[in-house]
Order: structure tokens, then sequence, then C-alpha cells
């Protein structure tokens, strides 16, 4: 109790705005719940922005760290040679390398047939995981079968499986992977490179670390091998990485301007309730100025008033912002705590200031009003 004196004694300004606001319950009641509203609706609906921007880039797995190197068909490449794969590893640098053949092909397993994509590829430890079974580095002979061919065949590591009237055992089954990858062999199958038939090599994905080492990459590529003619195409896609997220901070962006149109209506009502305030207390006002207190003090009360109103409403639309935020997370990712993180935290605090800010803001005409009044004047009221 001493230390809320002592308070009240160093900022007299505070205890007098804290018992005004306390004489009209309802009113600020009312005051704060139109800040509260306005803070959930821009923290929430920025934090929806994000999330969906998480699904999204999640949804896309690793691809944003993938180069896919092609031949230039324009310029009549048709495939690539082992001679553009040495010239594409020296460029890579520590990245994985994976050159890829493919064909389409008949997989047949228990009487059941299916007419799936085939990929001949040396290396696949270096682009895929196994659900079950071991992939070997390098594969020279077995097979390795996609997630969703294996369910639909009843395919397990060790059993026999015929691809184009050629038996194979079965490594592994390949580990089903999140998002979009030109990798992405769930309905296929990968035998030894040599195995496929197919003239030259169709493509060659490059992995790397971060989607700027992919950037560097791939203009190292261009630079080592279409120094003298085009010819590969390279595709990076990190760059639609990048534009999916300018995509989603325009849209977040969006979504909280269209929250703060409630922060506008809160700062109307506010400023509503400093009116009535400020008329309701013009003799207090007139008494106050009569012994002694100056224009400014009389702006500082009532300024106090209204950034009380806009930190007790911010407060609280913070902690519902963070409920309706872990919501949101759990529907959208299935991960509540999502919605803690620092992305989402920025958010809250927006919403927190913007709510504080409107709420000054909305202060101002009606202490400037009070101030310009005179003592005498306000008493004889």
């Amino acid at each position: 109790m001493s230390r809320v004196a002592a308070l009240y004694r160093r900022f007299p300004t505070l205890l007098i705005a804290r018992r005004n606001l306390t004489r009209t319950t309802a009113r600020t009641t009312l005051a704060v719940l139109g800040i509260v509203i306005g803070v959930v609706a821009i923290a929430s609906l920025g934090v929806f922005g994000s999330v969906l921007q998480t699904a999204a880039v999640g949804n896309l797995g690793d691809i944003g760290n993938q180069v896919v190197v092609g031949p230039n068909s324009e310029e009549g490449v048709t495939s690539l040679s082992e001679r553009d794969v040495r010239e594409i590893r020296e460029a890579s640098g520590d990245a994985g390398v994976v050159p890829i053949k493919q064909s389409r092909g008949t997989v047949e397993y228990g009487g059941v047939s299916r007419m799936t994509s085939v990929y001949g590829i040396s290396n696949p430890a270096a682009a895929f995981n196994a659900s079950s079974g071991r992939i070997p580095d390098p594969l020279r002979g077995g097979a390795l079968v996609g997630a969703s061919l294996a369910e639909d065949l009843d395919v397990r590591a060790g059993n026999s499986i015929t691809v184009d009237n050629r038996t194979y055992r079965v490594r592994a089954v390949l580990a089903e992977q999140g998002g979009f990858s030109p990798l992405n062999v769930g309905a296929g199958v990968v035998v030894p490179a040599e195995q496929v038939n197919s003239t030259g090599i169709q493509q060659v994905v490059v992995q790397t670390e971060t989607g700027s080492a992919a950037n560097a990459t791939a203009q190292a590529i261009r630079a080592s091998v279409n120094d003298r003619e085009e010819r590969v195409t390279i595709t990076e896609f990190s760059q639609i990485t990048e534009q999916i997220d300018s995509f989603f901070d325009t849209l977040s962006l969006f979504l909280i301007g269209i929250g703060s149109i409630s922060l506008v209506v809160a700062g109307v009502s506010i400023l509503n309730v400093m009116l009535m305030s400020t008329i309701e207390r013009r003799e207090e006002i007139g008494v106050l100025r009569a012994v002694g207190y100056q224009r400014l003090d009389v702006v500082k009360i009532l300024l106090t008033e209204a950034s009380l109103l806009g930190v007790l409403g911010g407060v609280v639309g913070v902690g519902l912002s963070v409920v309706a935020g872990a919501a949101i997370a759990q529907v959208a990712l299935g991960d509540p705590t999502a919605a803690l993180s620092p992305e989402a935290a920025v958010y809250y605090l927006a919403g927190f200031f913007f709510g504080v800010v409107t709420s000054a803001l909305s202060g101002l005409y009606p202490a400037w009003k009070a101030a310009r009044e005179r003592p005498v004047d306000a008493l004889r009221s």
C-alpha cells in the first residue's frame, strides 16, 4: 500500500485519471471493449496471415533449396551428357548433385501391375529417406519403391518386383516426402541408372542448404555449363518461395488494415467518452484551474485517462489474441505453439501499440478543449 501511495504522490495525474475512470464504470468498460475488439482484430488477422504463410511454405518442403538443371530443347539439346554432369558437380561445390534418368514402365507384384514412372538414380541416398529397409549408396542392384506405390501394391522391403520384365529385390520403401519436389517419386520406382531405357540424363537436381546458396549455385552452373552455348536450362525454386513470402506479407498487411477499422471505431467511442467526461466535469476542471493547475496539467490528466483506456484494452486484447492465434495455428498447422513464434509476437505488439496510440489520439481534442476553458467560465456554469 505504501508503494502505491508513494506512486500516486509522485504521479498525482495518474491518481486523478484513475479515479475519474472508475467513477463511470459502464462508460469506461464500453470504451475498453472497443479497444479490445480492435486489438484482437489486428493481432488475430495478422497471426492468421502468418500461419497461412508458414503452412504454404511448409507444404513446399525444401523446394527453395533446390536447383533443377535440364537440357535446353530450344537449342536442340535433348539430354545431358556425363560431361555436363561433371561440370555441374564442380560448379555446385559441396551441394548434393543427383542426376536422373526417367522413363515409363510397368511394375508388377502379386499378380497386379501398374504403369508408372521409372527413375534411374545412382545416388538416391542423397535425395531420399527410407521408411523401411536401407538405401544403398550407390545403388548398384535392387530397386526402391515410392511410398504410395508400395501401399497400392502392398510391397515391402525384401519383396521381389518386376519392372519391365526385369526382376528386382526391393531394397527399401521410400519415406513420404512433404510438399512439392522434383524428386518426389511416391508413385514411382527407382532402379540403378544404367538399367533405365533412356538415352542420356533428363535432369539434374542440386540440393543446397539454403535458398541463397541455391541462387549462388545456379549462377555458378550458368557460368560453367553455359559459357559457350546455352546447353542447359536452370530453374531456381527459391524465387517461387520468395514470391510466396511477398504475397503473404501483402496479405497480412491487408488483413491488418481491415482490423484497423475496428480500432478507428473504438477511437471514436473513446473520443465520445472523453468529450462527455469533459462536459460533465466542467466545474471540477474549473476548480483545478482555480487552485493552480495549469492548462498543461489538465491536458496531462485527460490524456492519461485516454492512455489508461488504451493500455487496459491492449493488455486484454493481446491476451485474447494469443488464445485466438493458438486456435488458428492448431487448425492450420496442428501446432498451437506456432502462435507464440517471433513472427506472431510482432502482430501482438502491433495490436497493443495501435490500441494505445489510438486511445491517446482520441483524447487529444477533449484535452485541448478542456484546457482552453477559462476557470471563471467553468465555475460559473
